[in-house]
Order: structure tokens, then sequence, then C-alpha cells
């Protein structure tokens, strides 16, 4: 499980919004090299590593991206106002610390807004909107925070890192789905299958699936695993219902995301990836959901379209900086992966 670990927190610890992935890149390509043959950058920034073999052709697909925030507007105290990049739900932004990703170098600052002390009382009942908000790097002007080399478009992740929990859990930002890189290089390294494999770690997931869709275009594969993070039910607030879905009870395999809007997981995929599990004693879940989608669902309409699946880890507070996993969970949906390369040439 060490192994494990110190790569997901080598991962997560990085930084990499969606268009500017390019340390994780770095990362990843380290970390595969000796277990493929061929690697390659793509004109969108995706990164292709095949392990070259015979048929079936398969392709592994992790987003690199984690969503974060862009400076849109300093003004002339050296406040600063942004944008949201990907899905975030405001409350989880609110007094958080930052980093500015700026040609001279890492800005640090934090994300305020009106204190509560200064507020009518209505206004305390209030949500606070990430409109309404701001981040302080310590500048006194607009031209101070320019010599920090702070502009429009300066790009910014949240300043949080990866700490061991109780019972083989961890917590840190970017699970999703940094969980999701180690899942794919964990599973070239434990499987010794002939068959042609493309690893490869995605850009811009999300926001609109789009090197999904334009590697998975160049690459052409017999068939596709995207590996992704997924709703834990098991914390308060949520029935299951809502999320069946359990940390420390293995991988998910989706059935259906997004209400059947996004994957819809064809027949073949489904038998090789449940079979693989049960025949290698492997739990896990299967998970249908209404909301939320992955790289396959761009992926499975490429062209004439190519038969998709996704294998996720359960996740507690995706989306925020303080997401929750399990080691144990991390290593079944690696291992499972790995034993579906080795099974996919008697599906596909």
């Amino acid at each position: 499980m060490k192994e494990i670990k110190d790569l997901l927190e080598k991962l997560s610890n990085a930084h990499g919004t969606s268009g500017y992935e390019g340390n994780i890149r770095t990362i990843v390509e380290e970390e595969i090299h000796p277990y493929v043959d061929e690697i390659r950058t793509d004109k969108l920034g995706n990164l292709i590593a095949t392990k070259k073999g015979g048929t079936p052709s398969i392709m592994l697909a992790a987003h690199m991206d984690e969503i974060g925030l862009m400076v849109k507007y300093v003004d002339e105290d050296g406040f600063i106002k942004f944008v949201r990049v990907g899905g975030w739900f405001d409350q989880t932004l609110l007094n958080q610390r930052v980093i500015l990703h700026t040609e001279k170098g890492m800005v640090t600052g934090v994300i305020g807004s009106k204190p509560p002390h200064v507020m009518k009382e209505e206004d305390k009942k209030k949500v606070v909107n990430a409109e309404d908000m701001f981040i302080d790097v310590g500048a006194t002007s607009k031209k101070d925070a320019k010599k920090l080399g702070i502009m429009e478009g300066t790009s910014i992740t949240m300043d949080m890192e990866l700490r061991p929990l109780a019972n083989g859990m961890v917590t840190g930002k970017a699970f999703d789905n940094r969980a999701g890189l180690v899942m794919l290089i964990e599973a070239l390294k434990r499987t010794d299958s002939r068959v042609t494999v493309h690893a490869v770690g995605t850009v811009q997931e999300e926001v609109g699936l789009k090197g999904a869709k334009t590697s998975a275009f160049g690459l052409g594969p017999d068939v596709a695993i995207a590996t992704d993070v997924t709703i834990a039910g098991d914390n308060p607030g949520i029935e299951k219902k809502d999320s069946s879905i359990e940390i420390g009870k293995g991988p998910s395999i989706t059935v259906l995301d997004g209400s059947g809007r996004g994957l819809i997981t064809s027949e073949p995929v489904l038998k090789w990836l449940k079979r693989t599990a049960e025949s290698n004693k492997i739990p896990y879940q299967l998970e249908v959901s209404s909301g939320g989608t992955t790289d396959a669902t761009a992926i499975q309409l490429t062209k004439a379209g190519i038969p998709s699946g996704t294998v996720s880890i359960p996740a507690r507070y995706i989306h925020s900086p303080v997401e929750v996993i399990s080691l144990k969970d991390l290593d079944l949906c690696a291992e499972l992966i790995a034993r579906a390369i080795e099974t996919v040439g008697g599906y596909f």
C-alpha cells in the first residue's frame, strides 16, 4: 500500500487545472515509461503511452486535470476576482488557501469575502456566492499584484496536501482524478498481457470531456475503460437510494450514469468487467447514477462507436479540497483493471 499511497500523494499534491495539466503529465510520463514502448503528447495535450501488442487494442483513460480557478480581474487595491474552472460548490471555496501559478512562480493567497461582523442579520443566513468572493495575496495595489506576476488568466489551485486518516483512508485535493491516474499506472505495472494497451492521461475532462474525445478519435481502440472517482453514499446526509456505493467495498463498475444521458455501458463490456472481478475474487459494486459522467461517455461516441466502461473508486466530498478515499479500494481498482487487460481478448 505504501507505493500506492506515495504515488497518489505525489499526484494529488501536484497542481494542474483544466488546460494547464503540464505538471501532472510530467509525473505520469516519469512513472509510466518503464512499462510502455512509446510515449507521446498529442496536439491538445493528452499523454498517450502505448504498450505494443496484438489485438484487440484497449484504451485506458484517466483525466489529468483538476477543478480550479482563474484570475478574471485585479482591482486597484490588489484584490483578485476569479472565475471557477470546473464544477465547484461555492460554499467549499470560502476561506480556503490557494496558490496562484504565475510566470514568476507560485504565489499564496486566501479566498475572502465580507466578514459576518458587518453583515445584516438576513445576509448572514444566505450562502456567499463565488461572485462575491475575492482572493487576497497581500498585494497593496494592482501594480503590486502585477509585480508578483498576477494577471488576467493566471491559473489558481487549492493549497492542500494529502494526509492519512484512520483505517487506511486518506484525504486530499484532486483525487478526482489523480486516483484514476494511479489506477492506470498501477494496472500497467501489474499486467504482462500481449494485447495493445493505450494508456491515456486526458486533458480538460472537467470542462467537457475534451481530451478523451480527441485522443480516442486518433487511437480508434477496440474497447476502452475510463478510470475515475464516484460518489460514496455512506456518510451523513446521503440516502442509500441516492447512492448505494460505499467506501471499503471495492471498485465501482458503472452500469449507467447521468440518467442515461452519459454512459450506458454496453452488455459485452459489463459482462467482461463483472466476470473478470468474480473470477479473480475482487469485490465490486454496480453503479446506476442520475448525475455526473466520465471520459467513457465521450469515448463511446467517437467515430463509429467504441465499447466503453468505467471503473471508479468510491470517494467522499468530491469536488472539494478534502476528498476522502480508501487505499484498499484503490489497490483493488488497479487489480481489476490489470486483470481486465489480460482477459479482454476473450470478449472483444
